[in-house]
């Protein structure tokens, strides 16, 4: 059977084939298939109404919900684009998004739970939206919907309340889809573009490869739709026809309880996530509907952890994926040893895409077993980053390979295994970031001449510290410099600890002096450790 090439096409086929069956689980509300299909087609006319064509993007900046996936198909079925935004972002950040993403329509909700939404907004420069006409708001009523936010006007979006009606079919395979957010070197994330091409064929195969089309299968949707992990399982189950059952926000307790409730066969997350859903059960076989549960490892002990898990039967598989080249691309299968299936990497869900292994130093193509830098070339890899044909040429060679920056090798049987990245990125509450990020609002703090950020492993979780210069005849502020950055960025991003010391150690290259990440590393690990 050939695959469907839009996500039109897509969404036509399910209705058709499942008008009736379950197609998400939102709260205490079941939605079939017809029923989705409805909302999606009235969500693509009130974008129309919004003046929202071909080519346009829309900045969506809301938690996991099923207007998300409706606005998604919507712009769909127009050929705009879903410009992704992570509702854990600060000012600092949604002023980059908007910015580079030249979004026409933002999508928000006021309050949730304890983001304050107008709070960041009051923070953000209105300069960074000149391309926003105006901003709709999740829900709002006439008694609370602000005139303006940003400068710009504002309307109400509202699922119940939407008008139907048709609009011509104007999106395609390739159609820019999606803009998703990935950590550069840079203090700005690069905006990663994907066709509706590239999201539609993997979404198919990995439902086919990991389990999804097999009966009673069911998507516990525990991560944010706003980045790959979360986007391309939803789509998966979506593309098998089968139901996911959408969590807002990530929660251990209710997790596990959604799990036995729905008898969920599949979930993804990071090793913490799953680690905090096992806390809540002391069976001996926690979940007898388990299947495949896909994991990626940020910790270290992840291997007694998993191991006591599979005994538990709880099917824990590495797995491997990015931005650029879609999460689940990979995934460890069960005719491995349990050590070995742990791992990241894996085979991909697409038998045709091509794995390489490329000596760091020489630049030759290593055999099977040796380690160097991982190279995947595939029709469902991203097309570029957004308005950086510089980034995009040095990603992306000749061969049509990407330069994925992280570190493996080659199995005999044509699976890989991850080991490390390449630079200096950190993983921080699951997301891949850029210390340059962090360093550079540390740096705007009065009396801060210059700032280091390394990872570290505070009571199991991945955190950041930091280390800073100061100017002469500025006294160091530890709480000021925290709150500094808590107020331009995201929670996950603000150090746990920040020391002042008068230099950083440095090596001398060929290229000069250049700081020793790893010993300040070393320092941050053993003044925690002092802490503690």
């Amino acid at each position: 059977m050939s695959l469907f090439l839009s996500m039109p096409e897509l969404l036509a086929h399910q209705v058709g084939k499942h008008p009736d069956d379950v197609a998400f689980i939102d709260g205490e509300r079941e939605i079939t298939y017809a029923e989705f299909g409805a909302m999606c087609r009235k969500t693509a006319v009130w974008l129309a109404a919004q003046g929202i064509g071909p080519g346009d993007r829309v900045a969506v900046w809301l938690v996991n919900r099923i207007e998300w996936l409706t606005l998604y198909f919507g712009l769909s079925h127009i050929g705009a684009t879903l410009v992704a935004v992570n509702t854990r972002y600060r000012s600092n950040e949604l002023e980059y998004i908007l910015e580079r993403s030249q979004a026409k329509l933002l999508v928000l909700e006021l309050n949730f739970r304890k983001i304050d939404f107008p709070a960041v907004l009051a923070d953000v420069n209105p300069a960074s939206a000149q391309s926003l006409e105006r901003v709709a708001i999740l829900n709002a009523t006439p008694g609370n919907l602000q005139h303006s936010i940003l400068g710009k006007p504002t309307v109400a979006f509202s699922l119940t309340e939407l008008a139907d009606g048709d609009v011509p079919l104007t999106g395609g395979p390739d159609s820019l889809s999606l803009l998703f957010t990935t950590s550069g070197t840079t203090s700005g994330p690069k905006l990663v573009m994907h066709l509706q091409r590239t999201v539609t064929l993997h979404s198919q195969r990995v439902a086919k490869s990991y389990g999804f089309e097999e009966d009673g299968s069911c998507l516990l949707a525990a991560l944010p739709f706003c980045g790959v992990f979360g986007f391309n399982a939803a789509f998966a189950a979506f593309a098998a026809g089968k139901p996911a059952v959408i969590m807002d926000t990530f929660d251990g307790a209710e997790a596990a309880r959604l799990i036995t409730h729905h008898h969920a066969t599949h979930v993804f997350g990071s090793d913490e996530m799953f680690q905090r859903i096992l806390d809540h059960t002391t069976a001996d076989i926690p979940f007898p509907s388990a299947r495949v549960f896909g994991f990626a490892f940020f910790h270290p002990g992840v291997e007694e952890f998993a191991g006591d898990a599979w005994k538990r039967q709880v099917p824990l598989f590495g797995l491997y994926g990015s931005s650029e080249v879609q999460a689940l691309f990979s995934l460890q299968r069960v005719n491995q040893p349990v050590l070995e299936r742990i791992k990241g990497g894996g085979l991909p869900a697409h038998a045709g895409a091509e794995i390489r292994i490329r000596d760091i130093d020489t630049g030759e193509i290593l055999p099977v077993g040796h380690s160097g830098a991982i190279e995947i070339r595939s029709d469902s890899n991203f097309v570029g980053y957004l308005n950086n044909q510089e980034a995009t040429q040095k990603a992306i060679d000749k061969e049509g390979f990407f330069s994925t920056g992280d570190v493996g090798y080659l199995r005999e049987d044509g699976s890989f295994v991850y080991q490390t990245r390449q630079g200096d990125a950190m993983r921080l509450a699951g997301y891949l970031v850029s210390p340059v990020e962090i360093e550079d609002i540390l740096k705007e703090q009065p009396g801060v001449a210059n700032a280091q950020v390394v990872g570290v492993e505070l009571n199991g979780q991945a955190r950041c510290a930091a280390f800073v210069i100061l100017e002469p005849g500025h006294a160091f502020d530890e709480a000021s410099l925290k709150a500094g950055v808590a107020g331009a960025l995201a929670a996950f991003k603000v150090p746990v600890s920040i020391w002042s010391i008068p230099e950083f150690p440095t090596t001398q290259s060929s290229n000069g002096a250049k700081i020793q990440r790893a010993k300040l590393r070393d320092m941050a690990m053993q003044r925690i450790q002092e802490i503690k």
